[in-house]
């Protein structure tokens, strides 16, 4: 039985881990559960998965978490905050914690599982993407596994099963195109939060939901792909296949193109990363390709996804420059959320942020310097919206 730790418990990610824990309770169990403000959804996991220690990280709930599980025995260990979130990451026995974690938040977190010598099952792209330079070195020090748990990585890492080392030429990750992918790019000026939220194939957060609409995600799928594979940006391409049902594929040496296929689920990469190298039996819906019908394929529009060339220049610049663009991303889509700016102003402040940190970028960065750059995006990007009108 392989014991998991789970950061990110209540949210979309979280909620599928927990439904095969759910299903397979005699090869995983809980040791440990971190939630950010949802309470009420993070007491009912206490209670049902029985871990040894829990986080909330808003701090004000801690006394309504407390009394909501006061009557359980054996009690668990109850923290709060962000140091909270880290102790859970690092604590007891867990073989293998899962990065449920939206955003940078997530870094730290998994920077102290890899030093307390846990597997990584990485859910929260953001970890490569702004601490690729930090974290890699880490993992290779701690001698522990770094498994992909998101559709496009892991379908790459199945098809590369048994790929001898120097075999891969080409990595193609496909990419739904988003809520507007049939929009012309005219009408991008005038979409609602309402609009850029409804994902046509996924049921995902917020955050990475508005991610799709601009195609940031796969931007940011090609640097952790680089991180990952160790392709350089050249031999890592993107393709809009508005089915999702190829989950991505890999180009051989020799031409040869493989793919992983199956039903829009995010169930089944994270039971990969759970149970690799073995493969689960489940009783899920089997892909029945009749029933999928056409799968097309076609290039991205880069006039309707400019955030995809901002994410290939940042990768290519190295350095702590991946952490601006993800930092300024995310606050940027906030407001974005908020209705403090339009949805095209997302690119144009990415866009402006980068630029401004070209000259302070260095090749080998610190954690804290990567932390800084993140910290530094963030404010530009608040400063920036006040000379935008809603």
């Amino acid at each position: 039985m392989k014991a998991i730790t789970l950061l990110g418990s209540t949210g979309s990610i979280g909620t599928q881990t927990l439904d095969i824990v759910a299903q397979y309770p005699d090869r995983f169990r809980i040791v440990g559960l971190a939630a950010g403000r949802n309470m009420a959804m993070l007491a009912q996991q206490i209670r049902q998965f029985r871990p040894e220690i829990v986080a909330i990280c808003d701090r004000e709930q801690l006394p309504e978490l407390t009394q909501a599980v006061a009557d359980l025995s054996p009690q668990p260990i109850i923290l709060a905050g962000d140091a909270g979130v880290i102790e859970v990451a690092r604590y007891g026995d867990a073989e293998t914690v899962v990065t449920g974690i939206v955003g940078c938040a997530g870094l730290l977190p998994t920077v102290a599982a890899i030093t307390a010598g846990k597997d990584i099952a990485l859910a929260n792209k953001e970890t490569l993407i702004a601490g690729g330079p930090v974290v890699l070195p880490l993992v290779q020090q701690h001698g522990v596994k770094l498994l992909p748990a998101d559709s496009e990585h892991s379908a790459i890492f199945q098809c590369l099963q048994g790929v001898p080392s120097g075999g891969l030429r080409r990595i193609l990750l496909t990419a739904s195109g988003g809520a507007f992918r049939d929009w012309p790019v005219e009408q991008l000026e005038s979409v609602t939060v309402a609009d850029a939220l409804k994902h046509p194939n996924w049921s995902m957060g917020r955050k990475i939901t508005v991610d799709s609409a601009t195609l940031m995600n796969k931007g940011l799928e090609v640097i952790e792909a680089h991180y990952l594979f160790g392709m350089d940006y050249d031999q890592i391409e993107i393709v809009i296949h508005p089915q999702s049902i190829i989950h991505s594929l890999i180009e051989l040496q020799d031409t040869s193109v493989l793919a992983q296929l199956g039903w829009p689920d995010m169930r089944l990469p994270l039971l990969y990363a759970l149970s690799w190298p073995e493969r689960i039996y489940t009783d899920w819906k089997r892909l029945d390709l009749v029933k999928a019908g056409n799968l097309t394929f076609r290039e991205p529009d880069h006039q309707k996804y400019p955030c995809m060339q901002l994410a290939y220049a940042a990768g290519r610049s190295g350095g702590s420059m991946p952490a601006v663009l993800n930092a300024a991303n995310e606050q940027a889509v906030a407001l974005f959320l908020d209705e403090k700016i339009r949805f095209l102003d997302i690119a144009r402040c990415i866009e402006s942020v980068c630029d401004r940190f070209t000259s302070q970028n260095r090749s080998t960065p610190s954690l804290d310097e990567i932390l800084a750059a993140d910290r530094w995006a963030r404010q530009e990007v608040i400063g920036l919206t006040t000379s935008i009108a809603y």
